[in-house]
């Protein structure tokens, strides 16, 4: 009984220590507005191609997600590379990749899917927690807010 007080003991003072390490990538958030009627088709491009290239072009997909009420039309997804050189790399290399090429070239043969992109680029605070998945299989709603500072 001892054995496994300690061995949990352990992993979570291990997980606290690498929570308390500060984050050092670089994150990009986002905003695709979907062209009238085209939401459907956005999502299936990433889903069946976008995330594919990402990951061979050194792109991490943190999360995706569609607001609750969504009358823009809005998918908004976050991003994470080592570095915002990195990331300006991985951007070039996808953007010239062939095979996404083609695959805008199939996807916007019956007109564009997006009507404006916005990206911002962020730095985990020193008291941000660390980013990881769910444990739990449940369906999440998340709240985006942003703060301005006077």
């Amino acid at each position: 009984m001892k054995t496994i007080l300690l061995s949990a003991s352990l992993i979570a003072l291990t997980a606290a220590t690498f929570a308390a390490e500060r984050d050092t990538r670089v994150f990009e958030l986002r905003t695709y507005y979907a062209a009238p009627g085209k939401l459907d088709e956005l999502n299936a491009r990433f889903r069946d191609h976008t995330l594919k290239l990402f990951a061979q072009h050194g792109i991490t997909s943190v999360g995706y997600w569609m607001p609750v009420e969504n009358a823009e039309n809005k998918l908004i997804y976050m991003l994470a590379f080592p570095s915002r050189e990195t990331a300006t790399n991985s951007w070039r290399e996808f953007s010239s990749d062939p095979e996404w090429k083609e695959v805008v070239k199939q996807t916007q043969a019956n007109g564009k899917l997006t009507t404006k992109v916005e990206s911002i680029f962020l730095a985990a605070t020193d008291f941000s927690p660390a980013v990881a998945p769910s444990a739990s299989a449940e369906p999440r709603t998340f709240e985006l807010r942003t703060y301005k500072s006077e």
